[in-house]
C-alpha cells in the first residue's frame, strides 16, 4: 500500500510549502461527486489527523484517510505541463473509467 509523487510533483509541492511558510505535506483523498462517482481531493496538510495513513515520497509527506486509500492505493501523483496549462495528474491503477470532462472517475 503506497501513494507516491513523481520528482516533478514533489518539487512543486516543496516549493509551494516553502512559499506558504507552513505545512507538513500534502493531503490526498477522494470524495463522492461527479458523473462517474468519485473525485480527488488535494490540499496542503498543516497537521496530521489521528486516522491518517502517512507516506513519504522524494522528501514530501503524504497524508491519506483510510477510506480513500482503497480507491487510490498505488497512485502516483505527477505534475505536468501541457501547452499553457499545468497541474497535477493522477496515475491511478485502480481507475476503471473516467467521465468525459475528466473531473471524476470510477473504480
Amino acid at each position: 500500500m503506497a501513494i507516491t509523487l513523481s520528482e516533478r510533483a514533489a518539487g512543486h509541492v516543496s516549493r509551494n510549502l516553502a512559499r506558504r511558510g507552513k505545512g507538513l505535506g500534502l493531503r490526498l483523498g477522494v470524495r463522492t461527486t461527479g458523473c462517474s462517482g468519485l473525485a480527488y481531493k488535494l490540499e496542503y496538510a498543516d497537521q496530521p489527523f489521528p486516522e491518517d495513513l502517512q507516506f513519504e515520497s522524494h522528501g514530501v509527506h503524504i497524508f491519506v484517510d483510510p477510506k480513500s486509500l482503497a480507491y487510490i492505493d498505488g497512485t502516483e501523483l505527477d505534475f505536468v505541463r501541457e501547452g499553457l496549462n499545468e497541474g497535477f495528474k493522477f496515475n491511478n491503477p485502480n481507475v476503471k473509467s473516467e467521465c468525459g470532462c475528466g473531473e471524476s472517475f470510477n473504480v
